[in-house]
């Protein structure tokens, strides 16, 4: 059973849930909305804004969620091989962003991307001796032109990524209130913002928002349920009407159970190194 205090910094920030993020030495840096945080490898955190943050979620309790997840072997294999993997509580802006951007994207391409959005819109600070660029707010993403944001390489998302900022900015989506409401309620709210399909929904949902039974199921994720779960999750068709989808999450929660999310992760995880695929 994997102890509850236990955190493996550069598995969980390796794991496809953060992209604006850099290794310096011994520490893990990384820009996290309107902060800059620096994290040691035993997960002790540095915070430039001096502000308190759950970002490793220590408040779960990971031996229950170890406990809940643990159906089938693949799952006991990955967590046994991944001590340590924590799902992140990141800025909900940033990270619906981030995830807009990474509609048929790759992970180095995402990087690139958010880093040219910090660059040109977010605020240059100091921290550690290192110049960063905390990511931009609603409101200046929002007053940017089609022009400027596709400059920053994220081509037909650009609309997507103004019309966003603006939906949060004007407070049309509130993300303090879809923290606190049910898996449906926020799902239903998120994929009202343009760019934003289920998949997106559900990684936005998990990495910021503590919906931890949702189950981005991109295309590794079919991959991966095909190939170890292909009675239990079986799929006629390889691509996946919203219909499907949610019979599918539904499926998944009522195997997995409410920390789906965490199993998601594990897995996700598992199966890239499997393929030996580039992280940050």
């Amino acid at each position: 059973m994997q102890e509850n205090c236990v955190i493996n910094v550069e598995n969980s920030i390796n794991s496809g849930q953060v992209f604006l993020w850099k290794k310096n030495g011994d520490y893990w840096v990384g820009v996290n909305g309107q902060d800059v945080l620096r994290i040691d490898k035993n997960g002790i955190i540095e915070s430039y804004q001096n502000l308190k943050t759950d970002f490793f979620r220590k408040n779960d309790d990971l031996d229950e969620i170890i406990k809940s997840i643990s159906k089938d072997k693949t799952v006991r294999k990955a967590v046994k091989k991944y001590v340590g993997l924590r799902i992140l509580k990141q800025d909900p802006f940033q990270c619906l962003i981030s995830f807009i951007v990474s509609s048929n994207s790759n992970i180095q391409k995402i990087k690139t991307n958010l880093e040219n959005i910090s660059r040109k819109f977010g605020t240059k600070i100091e921290f550690e001796n290192q110049e960063f660029f905390l990511f931009p707010d609603p409101e200046r993403l929002g007053k940017a032109s089609i022009n400027e944001i596709t400059s920053c390489g994220v081509g037909y998302r650009a609309k997507f990524i103004k019309e966003a900022a603006n939906m949060i900015f004007s407070k049309e989506i509130d993300f303090e209130s879809l923290k606190k409401s049910n898996y449906f309620e926020t799902k239903k709210s998120i994929c009202s913002i343009p760019g934003v399909g289920n998949k997106v929904a559900d990684c936005i949902m998990l990495f910021s928002l503590n919906k931890l039974e949702a189950f981005p199921l991109d295309r590794w994720m079919i991959r991966i349920l095909e190939k170890y779960y292909s009675n239990e999750f079986y799929s006629e068709t390889k691509t996946i009407t919203e219909k499907q989808y949610n019979i599918l999450h539904e499926k998944i929660v009522n195997h997995f159970g409410p920390y789906a999310g965490y199993a998601q992760q594990f897995l996700f995880k598992m199966e890239r190194e499997k393929y030996q695929k580039k992280w940050l």
